[in-house]
């Protein structure tokens, strides 16, 4: 963050005053911008090599496809004399395509294993001698209802975030791991109707369940 300020400011003083000091063949501009974007892109590079954290991978993906391209070089006062150089990209393709590999498989295990905890969660209140909650009057789990479609959909917008084509990467992967949970969910609900008949709340638990079919929808 501290670099890419740097950069922003300083290349913003050298498009404002300093350019004009030089006769243009100087190429003043573009000079100072390569060798900005060069250490720049030396320092990610240096960084995606090394061992990263999901939310380091995460935040360098983002200064690679967002930040650095839209917030930086599309900034008002640099845009213009940014689109003379030809800068590319903060980090070579192959080592970016290696770094979304890694997101996109971290975070497809994140979400699986969110909507396995949520089921193993709801599988357990069931057997409690509690009623189901109520939403706007009617019985819904909320756990299932809301929190697994938060879950989704949260990840899929992060993943936008960094670009879309990595968040149609993970919208495909998604909708692969919902259909298996859904099952899940099924074989489970099945089970507790067949078992659980005697339960004290079991017609409130078949409703909310019912109630949930609407929100997967």
């Amino acid at each position: 963050l501290h670099m890419g300020m740097t950069m922003k400011e300083d290349l913003t003083v050298v498009a404002k005053y300093i350019n004009k000091l030089y006769p243009p063949e100087f190429n003043v501009f573009s000079i100072y911008a390569e060798l900005y974007h060069n250490y720049f892109a030396s320092q990610a590079k240096k960084n995606a090599e090394s061992h990263l954290e999901d939310k380091d991978i995460y935040l360098l993906l983002s200064w690679v496809h967002n930040f650095y391209p839209k917030d930086m070089r599309k900034d008002q006062a640099l845009a213009v004399e940014l689109d003379k150089v030809k800068l590319g990209s903060l980090l070579p393709s192959s080592l970016s395509k290696e770094l979304e590999n890694k997101y996109l498989d971290s975070e497809e295990v994140t979400v699986k294993n969110s909507l396995s905890r949520c089921l193993d969660k709801e599988i357990q209140r069931w057997k409690e001698d509690k009623e189901p909650e109520k939403l706007n009057g009617h019985f819904q789990s909320e756990l299932l209802g809301i929190i697994v479609i938060q879950s989704i959909y949260s990840s899929q917008k992060r993943a936008e975030d960094i670009s879309k084509a990595t968040g149609e990467e993970l919208s495909h992967r998604l909708l692969k791991e919902l259909p298996a949970f859904l099952r899940s969910y099924r074989d489970a609900f099945e089970d507790f109707k067949e078992k659980s008949k005697k339960h004290r709340y079991y017609k409130p638990i078949l409703i909310a369940n019912i109630n949930n079919c609407w929100n997967f929808r």
